[in-house]
């Protein structure tokens, strides 16, 4: 099974690759879905946070309370590490859990969408192969203004924390630019790198 990581800053385009490759066979595995669920009410993050943190860092929905946390890895560093510590290692139990389960069914390929593939490190020795979706900042700010409504300036600072572009190029063992193209565009860019993963380039049945 060939493991392979996409990642791409925010209005690259990355969801829309990931869902093309699944589309033409690959099965995916949403890292950042993941991890959203482990400090979601029940989720397995929450009585570890509450017991690191304290319980005023859980809301009254049970869920791990964003805006807290937010407030408080800002202003010290050493609590995103730990909180990392807590939220890591069981996006990892639940990624390989969906890996195995891939892997019985004979899925031949398999893509961990990792927004943060590049800041975390530890993601690069677990996949074979890195596939990064590429534009400029200008595009990704039209682009993220457009469906999301926040100002420029606020898309400039959620940029300004990813890893550079040129970090990400870097990773990279693959990259589709999705500059000026149409989804039609994407999605052929998108089947020609399938084909270098082993996978069809037409959809599967």
């Amino acid at each position: 099974m060939l493991r392979i990581g996409l990642t791409g800053g925010i209005g690259s385009g990355k969801s829309t690759v990931l869902h093309e490759l699944v589309v033409l066979g690959a099965t995916g595995i949403d890292a950042d879905a993941i991890s959203r669920a482990t400090t979601a009410p029940g989720g397995a993050a929450i009585p570890l946070i509450a017991q690191r943190f304290g319980p005023e860092f859980i809301g009254p929905d049970g869920a791990l309370d964003r805006a807290r946390m937010r407030e408080r890895v800002y202003t010290d560093p050493g609590a995103r590490r730990q909180l990392e510590e807590i939220i890591h290692p069981l996006v990892g139990q639940e990624s390989e859990r969906q890996v195995a389960e891939a892997a019985a069914k004979g899925v031949r390929c398999v893509v961990f969408d990792i927004p943060l593939l590049v800041e975390s490190g530890r993601w690069r020795q677990r996949v074979d192969r890195v596939l990064v979706v590429d534009c400029s900042e200008e595009t990704q700010v039209a682009r993220v203004v457009a469906r999301s409504g926040l100002k420029p300036e606020e898309v400039r600072g959620i940029i300004a924390a990813q890893a550079p572009r040129a970090l990400r190029l870097a990773a990279a063992d693959l990259v589709i630019c999705n500059e000026a193209l149409t989804l039609g565009d994407l999605a052929g860019e998108t089947a020609q790198a399938a084909r270098t993963f082993g996978l069809s380039s037409s959809p599967s049945a």
